[in-house]
């Protein structure tokens, strides 16, 4: 009898260790998420279509690679899926959105002028100092700061909402990847070398 309970309970062990549970990263819904709020952010209107358009191709050809990968995988180890019902949406973030909106009617003048841009890491900063009149420098450096920090708490946020913190840097580079493909013409972005560029 003992010998059977060891055989049955490891067999169980040896069949629960060949199952895993796959959480991919949604992209897809993390862009529609990211055009959503830096569109509430900047109190834009809503451009559907044109978003739809620019997601397009890219975000679908991830997703079909993701999917491709997962298949592959599930091949060689059977895999159980979790449905993921991707949430940018709390209490706090809203609170972070409204931060970030009131704060970005100060900080648009900057953004035209080409004295501030939109970072790599989807922050913001200043790109030349001399675009800003010596006078508003100080004002300009705390609104910086302080809309930096909030778009930091707002990646750190939505991970935790999903219960996956370790999707922060996806959602950060989600989020930059959007905010260059919403900006303004004329307005400075990084490129991924650090390098600025005119949108």
């Amino acid at each position: 009898m003992r010998r059977l309970l060891l055989l049955a309970s490891t067999a169980l062990v040896a069949t629960a260790a060949c199952v895993t549970i796959n959480v991919y990263f949604p992209s897809a819904e993390a862009a529609e998420a990211a055009d959503r709020i830096i569109d509430e952010v900047r109190g834009a209107n809503d451009n559907s279509e044109e978003s739809a358009a620019e997601l397009g191709v890219p975000a679908r050809l991830r997703h079909t690679l993701a999917a491709l990968a997962a298949s592959a995988l599930d091949f060689v180890v059977p895999a159980a899926h979790a449905q993921v019902d991707f949430n940018a949406s709390s209490p706090a973030t809203r609170s972070l959105e409204a931060s970030l909106k009131k704060r970005f009617s100060d900080l648009k003048p900057y953004y035209q002028s080409g004295a501030i841009g939109v970072t790599r890491e989807a922050t913001v900063a200043i790109r030349d100092r001399n675009l800003i009149p010596l006078p508003e420098r100080s004002r300009v450096l705390k609104l910086v700061a302080d809309q930096n920090a909030d778009w930091n708490a707002l990646y750190v946020e939505i991970a935790r909402a999903n219960n996956h913190p370790e999707w922060e840097n996806q959602i950060r580079s989600t989020f930059a990847e959007r905010n260059v493909a919403k900006l303004e013409s004329g307005w400075w972005y990084q490129d991924s070398s650090g390098g600025w560029k005119q949108k």
